[in-house]
């Protein structure tokens, strides 16, 4: 298999579907679920639920009685999701902006948002957002990186400094939002109750490459004029040579209204 530095994203849904189908992403999504201990008729509400990867574990939880919410503003991710879910009982797909939540004031008994606040304008305005909707004893869980934690093994530590460094200044909007999750919740009004973090070890280059954009990244720092041409080119070449290591941290956080 060969990756080429500077190749295209890769297709949105696919992306999200194949990354929580690696061992770091079942096992954090697993954890999340657990924490959310979601019951039998609770209304539970998915922010940014992209594909529905996560909506079939909800339903499972929430029963016949219950009802899960799926919210994005991607038609394409909904239909993803619609197709995913189609004959669960209780589920909800509706188009929308975590900014701007359409659902009833005081509803939803469980809530996620799993790697959505690095995207926003405002992530605290969306978890204001979250205490709306929401029940008083409600429980949100809260899933986010800190992409500048992520480190990339390689001969050339500089290079891969300037690579974490780019990954966090220019390709992620909130890059430091896992870090702040549990201030911005207390902000946003809620009572924190656990905070966890996990650290997904990727040993696989192609895996990583596909994940964290290893090529495609490099190819934008290089074009940005943050890392020369030659020495980035040598750089990705490298890393598909010999033992591979790339790591960073992933926040959890639960809270309660």
């Amino acid at each position: 298999m060969e990756r080429t530095l500077g190749a295209g994203r890769p297709e949105q849904a696919g992306y999200m579907l194949r990354a929580a189908k690696g061992e770091a992403g079942r096992a954090y999504k697993r954890r999340l679920v657990e924490l959310l201990d979601v019951r039998p008729g609770h209304t539970v509400l998915d922010v940014g639920c992209g594909p529905g990867t996560d909506l079939p574990a909800l339903v499972e939880r929430a029963g016949a009685n219950g009802t899960v919410i799926g919210v994005d503003r991607d038609p394409a991710m909904l239909a993803a999701a619609r197709s995913r879910t189609k004959g669960l009982p209780g589920v909800e797909l509706r188009e929308g902006d975590a900014h701007a939540l359409p659902v009833g004031r005081g509803t939803v008994d469980r809530a996620k948002i799993d790697r959505v606040l690095m995207h926003v304008t405002d992530p605290v305005e969306v978890l204001g957002q979250l205490g709306e909707v929401t029940r008083d004893g409600a429980l949100v869980g809260l899933v986010e990186p800190d992409w500048d934690s992520m480190v990339v093994d390689a001969e050339d530590l500089e290079t891969s400094r300037a690579f974490t460094r780019y990954t966090s200044d220019a390709v992620v909007r909130n890059a430091t939002v896992g870090r702040s999750l549990a201030r911005y919740a207390e902000r946003a009004g809620f009572r924190v109750e656990t905070v966890a973090a996990s650290t997904p070890v990727f040993r696989d280059f192609y895996d990583a490459d596909h994940t964290l954009g290893l090529g495609r990244n490099m190819q934008a720092a290089i074009d940005a004029g943050c890392v020369d041409v030659e020495r980035g080119r040598r750089w990705f070449a490298s890393l598909a040579d010999g033992p591979f290591y790339a790591s960073f941290t992933l926040v959890t956080v639960l809270c309660s209204r």
